[in-house]
């Protein structure tokens, strides 16, 4: 429990060292994506949505310190701790629905990026066959995947796989709301993420989350193309920028209403 208490503050300093992102490393939202869409003026990040004293910031320095940190790992905290003891019964039909649809593990463990590019394991009910999990650990998931489990196809329609990460935010390694976190090497049109988008590091100023601003704008499951990581790290940067507690309690209204339609979700 001391783990989940810690501030986000506190791990990004942590493991900042780890990443060789010293202190003055810096990155500019304009300059990187004004390479992929140009709107002359030096407008980009405000076209973007992202404040203008967002457009510079450092890459050692966490998105939230002091209150701020405080109040959004207090609202981690409170709300999971309220939904698991909820959710408890609808996780453990789940898990013997997967152990009775498909042999292996019912719980799936996966190496990802989190806050100060530290990495982490995340948890997720088993969605695709046991014999695929290991040797295709940065493959997404494509529409029709053949690696899909029956039960598989009806938990990752409706999110249903993402609820063991409310233990992940309860240890303090994600947030209910935040980038979602990638697994190392995972590719966009062909190319690892941080070649594609040069300030994608600045996602991981802060906690990654169960959900986030470009999950509930669509920007979600596969990235079959460089265009698609693009927005999502917009989204992301947006996120960081303009982050409070309202939003955060939006988003996650939002996320109800996208599961629902279960939109880009295979």
């Amino acid at each position: 429990m001391a783990e989940s208490l810690l501030t986000c503050e506190s791990i990004f300093r942590r493991n900042m060292f780890r990443h060789n992102i010293g202190g003055g490393a810096m990155f500019s939202t304009e300059k990187a994506f004004g390479e992929f869409y140009p709107v002359g003026g030096g407008a980009v990040v405000s076209a973007f949505g992202v404040p203008a004293q967002h457009r510079t910031a450092s890459l050692s320095a966490p998105a939230l310190t002091g209150w701020a940190c405080r109040v959004k790992r207090a609202e981690d905290v409170i709300l999971a701790a309220m939904v698991l003891p909820a959710a408890l019964i609808l996780m453990l039909l789940i898990a013997l629905w997967i152990y009775i649809d498909s042999p292996g593990p019912v719980l799936f463990r996966q190496r990802r990026i989190g806050l100060g590019g530290h990495e982490f394991e995340v948890l997720k009910f088993r969605t695709m066959r046991a014999d695929c999990m290991a040797a295709e650990t940065c493959r997404q998931a494509t529409r029709g995947d053949p690696r899909v489990t029956r039960a598989g196809i009806w938990l990752r329609r409706f999110s249903l796989d993402e609820l063991p990460q409310l233990i992940n935010v309860l240890r303090g390694e994600m947030s209910l709301v935040g980038p979602r976190p990638h697994a190392p090497g995972t590719c966009a049109g062909g190319r690892p993420f941080e070649q594609v988008v040069a300030v994608y590091p600045a996602r991981h100023r802060m906690p990654p989350g169960m959900t986030g601003l470009a999950q509930v704008r669509g920007w979600r499951g596969e990235t079959e193309t460089e265009e698609k990581l693009v927005y999502r790290v917009r989204s992301d940067l947006e996120y960081i920028a303009r982050w409070s507690l309202w939003l955060d309690l939006k988003i996650i209204v939002q996320t109800l209403l996208v599961i629902v339609i279960a939109r880009n979700a295979y």
